[in-house]
């Protein structure tokens, strides 16, 4: 296992993968083939949920990005051993202030999605997600009180 991007580790294949899905960036179908080759190689690894959520976030791609993120949130939380329903999450569901964890990587992924929602045009959904990740992170360690003062601004 090694280090790539962010949270956590992938396999060296998977990991290679990803370092070559960046390097083809410009080229979107490449780079994307790539992604999902990483996702069939290592379907655990987060760092590979981040950098599919990320890749079609940028492309303008904001379905997919969801998509992304929904199944980095129903990863984290298998891996963290809690629900996935981030509507039945309370601040005793879990640890939520562990660093380097499933949960945190939840708490980023919840951040995420919150921004594609916002992006779709869907404020609501989005102060909905906000409202929960407040909740659960009161101590804003995954910075979702910026994509707040973006939906505030709206």
């Amino acid at each position: 296992m090694r280090e790539a991007f962010y949270a956590g580790t992938v396999p060296p294949k998977a990991g290679g993968l990803l370092e070559e899905a960046m390097s083809a960036y410009a080229d979107t179908s490449r780079a994307e083939a790539l992604l999902r080759q990483a996702r069939h190689e290592a379907p655990e690894a987060l760092p590979v949920y981040f950098s599919l959520y990320k890749f079609y976030f940028y492309k303008g791609r904001l379905a997919d990005a969801e998509e992304a993120a929904r199944s980095a949130l129903e990863t984290a939380a298998r891996q963290g051993g809690f629900p996935d329903i981030y509507e039945t999450l309370t601040p005793e569901t879990t640890d939520w202030t562990r660093h380097d964890t499933p949960q945190h990587f939840y708490l980023f992924s919840l951040k995420a999605l919150a921004f594609i929602r916002l992006r779709q045009g869907d404020v609501e959904c989005c102060e909905r997600i906000l409202d929960k990740l407040r909740e659960l992170d009161s101590a804003d360690t995954v910075g979702g009180s910026v994509i707040g003062s973006l939906a505030a601004g709206l």
